[in-house]
């Protein structure tokens, strides 16, 4: 292994141990505001959509919103599964076997 790569391992490791470590020294005593933790409950949210909405959009590397775009077809029928049922089993199902479908056709 390249010492380049061990040093960013090692200065992302300390990075992600000081911040936790700041954040549980920073709330040790007072605890978390009610503000920031219902701020922090749309954290994962907010990622996951930033990692989707572009696979999505720009399968080719360029804006595809399109019949053609079978990525942004079965992502809008999962979108709409995930609303109706609430549930991640049926929703992923139902997403892969119309993503097939469409893949086959």
């Amino acid at each position: 292994m390249r010492s380049e790569v061990l040093y960013i391992i090692i200065g992302m490791a300390l990075v992600t141990y000081f911040t936790r470590f700041g954040a549980l020294a920073l709330f040790r005593f007072t605890g978390v505001p009610t503000w920031l933790n219902r701020w922090l409950k749309y954290v994962p949210v907010a990622v996951l959509t930033t990692l989707i909405i572009p696979s999505l959009l720009l399968p080719k590397g360029y804006l595809d919103i399109s019949l053609h775009n079978h990525y942004l077809i079965a992502g809008i029928v999962a979108a709409f599964v995930a609303y109706k049922s609430r549930n991640i089993i049926v929703t992923l199902g139902l997403g892969m076997s119309v993503m097939f479908v469409l893949k086959l056709l």
